[in-house]
């Protein structure tokens, strides 16, 4: 299955044979009231009709079923927004684009969870925070794409704000909602490298006498003994009602999942309440919440992926020498061989790394509604984040890992908080045929950050001490919006937004503060006299904006203001028998500004047939301004690097989302979404300081010291791959480092590199259906990525000379006897490889029993879902979707199998 072009002659096929359909059935559909959509936009909402924005909105009815993680409830689901998973370790997160990255230090979005701005900043212990929220308490993500619906969020909007709002409970009786899940997850597969006896034959026909006696009898598969089935279950009670003054939902989670990679564990215990009571004949509304997890994870070594793929497969797993745990490993001289690849289950075993992350998030948001001006709120939101982790790293002394040092123990502790007060005046008024809405607030955020001194003890008695550090940086922010809707045809927004960030600190205001502007119009033509009368046209509107985004993450504390520092590790002072840390200056930059994202937003919203086929198109343009990046500067000063504000990218895109409801009958209902994005972050200008062909080095790989394959310079994508042009002979087949000589001077040198395909895919494609019929209920959803480009470094490290060196036998990718390099030939344009794939998220299929206890008052659904079910692709890694585009062995995603009960009393 090498053929994914499929996906785009069956899309729209489907979309035409939905059409037909709805033509069919206009004249006997059912005539139902629709309720009007209402979405967030920050700091108020919205009815969808009345949008000027790019704003997305995902309910949990469309949410991808059988998802562990908040973002996998919406892969795939709506355009614009890419969804990377890190890796395919539970817990491990994803990473979100939002359009595409725009940025060259960060890219990510803002999170705001129930009216919190969330910090991104990691803890140790947790490879990633939002594992820590229970998807389960999630009813909907509103997402906001242009500046004109993310600049109320200025100071963190650069990269779009997802808004996600956790389900609240609703005045009545008791009900109590229970569901299990339990999964079984598989690896998808191997790494195509050399069997036993291709191994055996190569090193034969290759290697000399010397490594050809070090072949062994055995016929290993490493790669099957380091995976494993992997069961996980999944466990939510939920309890909601109340009087009709105090509604309330309480739920609590259990998460536990194994790790197809052996030893790997994770488990998530958490809680949810929300308590929304009115007072004062709903004058005054408040909304408290806490959030709380706690996280066990037992990290597995994920070295031994490499490893499994590069062990000689010629020799057993286990061995009778028990310095190493019983593992056969390679020695020289009879001792551990110090160049040797490790035995990737001495990795596995002989490592325990297990963590606890607990995680509070309290918030309380009062809302009042004057009793002498009913059109004026008032609203209060106070938050406290609360984030600690801890861990324990233990090497045995008779491991190859902790031979040398006679074993490693290791204690780690993180800690991070952050501190809301938001207020804010919301007044809505309809003046004659105009309805005015108008919202002044202010902002005050803290975060901080504390790790103390963390000691790994070794069992040759030398001991050595990480650097305790702290920080705190402060968000200040006064903000203002006006949204116009006259005759509810026309509608105009504007917002303003004034940040203050310590980030930019230098000892004077200068440049702390940024002002962030945006307005966007919006006119809905089927409100107009000449298409008002034509009921298959029930949404037809055209929207324009434009606003100013700020990023004001820096990647540390304080870049811009001289301060003192503690001296890095092996920079110590030496004392008698103690060494000492010194405190030296810290490089900084009293000139950095703001990065600066200006957008511009088009946008069509289109329904016709009662909204039976609905969907938008938009076209935008992202200007990022005085970029932040921490680059090379000229000898001399306190650092060889500093964070200066360099360059400028220009990020041209778009999007298409279609939804089609070919069938709405009493007992049955089948809906279609597809959606289509395309994004190119060009780089069109560097510092003034540099020359115009300078380029900023990217993307580390494995072999060498200090290797990169990626690069940013004027005039390119984004990170795209700077590397040799192959040369081939008559037959089609590669010659052995020899390239093309592109500037023609004789000499093979770094000039005459050149850039190669970038990692930005040409077209992100989205496919989704659901069909309920009866008491059944079918879900679908896919994903295409189209164009996009990755390194593959597995291949790239494989060589005639990497197969036999240094006194050990090491496997190689199958692409080793295909192209017979005779030394790594790590920048040759033959290992950019097109990763285009198609990939089948989630599939599920459901049956509703309804009533089970005979009370009317139960019910009761049964799941069976499959997740990650198959990718259809040329590359010839594992997987081709990797996050960075360069593939060094990760942590492969797993099939996972799940089935689902549950239980409504």
């Amino acid at each position: 299955m090498r053929n994914y072009s499929t996906v785009l002659k069956i899309a729209p096929a489907f979309l035409l044979a939905g059409t037909m359909m709805l033509e069919a059935q206009q004249k006997d559909s059912i005539k139902q009231k629709e309720i009007e959509q209402v979405v967030l936009i920050g700091y108020g909402k919205q009815k969808k009709s009345d949008l000027t924005g790019s704003v997305v909105s995902v309910t949990a009815k469309d949410f991808n079923a059988g998802s562990t993680s908040p973002e996998q409830l919406i892969q795939g689901k709506t355009p614009g927004v890419q969804i990377t998973t890190n890796g395919g370790a539970p817990g491990s997160g994803s990473t979100i684009r939002l359009r595409g990255g725009s940025s060259f230090i960060n890219n990510d979005p803002l999170i705001v969870i129930d009216g919190v701005p969330i910090e991104v900043t990691g803890v140790a212990g947790s490879a990633n925070l939002l594992a820590s929220i229970n998807p389960n308490d999630i009813e909907s993500f509103d997402i906001l794409k242009d500046a004109s619906s993310s600049a109320i969020y200025g100071n963190r909007a650069a990269n779009g704000v997802i808004l996600i709002t956790t389900k609240k409970g609703a005045a009545g009786r008791l009900k109590v909602n229970f569901s299990t899940n339990t999964s079984v997850s598989t690896k998808m597969d191997n790494l195509d490298v050399m069997t036993a006896n291709e191994f055996r034959n190569f090193v034969n026909t290759f290697a000399s006498a010397s490594y050809k006696a070090k072949l062994g009898t055995a016929n290993t598969n490493w790669q099957d003994l380091i995976y494993q089935e992997a069961w996980g279950t999944d466990n939510n009670l939920a309890i909601s009602g109340g009087v009709s003054w105090l509604p309330y939902r309480l739920s609590i989670g259990y998460n536990h999942q194994n790790g197809i990679l052996k030893t790997n564990e994770f488990k998530r215990t958490s809680v949810g309440l929300n308590i929304n009571p009115k007072f004062f004949d709903n004058y005054l509304s408040i909304n408290a919440g806490f959030k709380g997890s706690f996280v066990d994870t037992r990290f597995a070594n994920e070295g031994a992926i490499g490893t499994a793929q590069q062990f000689d497969p010629t020799q057993s797993p286990y061995s009778t020498d028990p310095r190493f745990g019983g593992y056969t490993e390679w020695l020289l001289n009879g001792n551990l061989n110090t160049n040797g690849t490790r035995n990737p289950l001495g990795l596995l075993y002989g490592t325990r790394n297990i963590s606890s992350v607990w995680r509070f998030l309290p918030s309380l948001q009062v809302d009042y509604k004057f009793h002498f001006l009913p059109d004026l709120r008032w609203n209060v939101n106070v938050a406290y984040d609360y984030a600690k982790g801890e861990g324990v790293s233990r090497t045995a002394a008779n491991t190859a890992s902790g031979y040398f040092d006679k074993g490693r123990y290791n204690e780690y502790e993180n800690e991070n908080s952050s501190k809301l007060f938001e207020t804010y005046l919301n007044y809505v008024k309809k003046i004659g045929a105009v309805n005015v809405d108008l919202m002044a607030g202010h902002s005050y955020q803290t975060a901080n950050t504390k790790t103390p001194v963390s000691t790994t003890f070794r069992g040759t008695g030398i001991n050595t001490d990480s650097q305790p550090f702290e920080g705190e940086r402060t968000l200040i922010s006064y903000y203002a919006r006006a949204i116009f809707t006259i005759a509810n045809k026309y509608i105009i927004t504007g917002t303003m937004r004034r940040d203050g960030s310590s980030n930019f600190y230098n000892g004077t205001t200068d440049n702390l503060w940024g002002n962030f502007p945006s307005v966007a119009l919006a006119w809905k033509i089927n409100e107009e006299s000449f298409l008002k009368d034509i009921s298959a046209i029930n949404t037809l509107k055209l929207r324009a904006g434009w606003g100013e985004t700020g990023q004001q993450n820096v990647g540390g504390y304080y870049p811009a203001f001289g301060k003192m520092n503690l001296s890095a590790d092996g920079a110590q002072y030496q004392f008698g028998n103690q060494f000492y840390y010194l405190y030296r200056p810290d490089q900084y930059n009293p000139n950095l500004v703001w990065e600066t994202m200006i957008t511009k937003n088009i946008g069509l919203d289109f329904g016709f047939f009662n909204n039976r086929f609905n969907g938008s198109v938009d076209l935008f343009e992202k200007v990022s301004q005085d970029l932040i990046a921490r680059v090379p500067v000229a000898a001399g000063g306190l650092s060889n690097f500093n964070v200066l504000n360099i360059g400028e990218i220009n990020n041209k895109g778009v999007e298409v989302n279609l939804n089609v409801v070919p069938v709405k009958t009493e007992n049955t209902t089948w809906d279609l979404n597809f959606n289509y994005s395309k994004f190119e972050p060009m780089v069109t200008s560097l510092s003034d300081n540099v020359s115009a062909d300078y380029i900023i080095r990217t993307g580390g790989i494995s072999g060498g010291v200090g290797n990169t394959i990626q690069g940013i310079t004027k005039g390119q994508i984004m990170n795209s791959f700077y590397v040799y042009q192959q040369v081939y002979n008559a037959s089609g087949n590669p010659l052995n480092g020899v390239y093309v000589d592109r500037n023609n001077d004789g000499i093979i040198n770094e000039s005459d590199k050149y850039f190669f395909h970038s990692p930005n895919p040409d077209a992100i494609l989205g496919f989704s259906t659901k069909l309920t019929t009866g008491n059944w209920d079918f879900g679908m959803s896919m994903r295409a990525v189209l164009g996009n480009y990755v390194y593959n470094n597995a291949a790239a490290n494989s060589s005639v000379q990497d197969i036999a060196t240094n006194e050990f036998l090491k496997n190689g990718e199958a692409s080793v006897v295909k192209y017979q390099f005779s030394k790594p030939e790590y920048f040759s344009d033959i290992f950019i490889e097109d990763a285009s794939f198609l990939r089948m998220d989630n599939v599920s299929v459901g049956y509703n029993f309804g009533d089970f206890l005979g009370n009317k008052k139960s019910n009761l659904k049964v799941t069976a879902m499959a997740q990650n079910l198959f990718v259809i692709t040329k590359y010839t890694g594992v997987d081709p979707e990797v996050f960075g585009n360069i593939d060094n062995g990760f942590y492969q995603r797993p099939k996972v199998y799940t089935l689902g009960f549950n239980f409504q009393f």
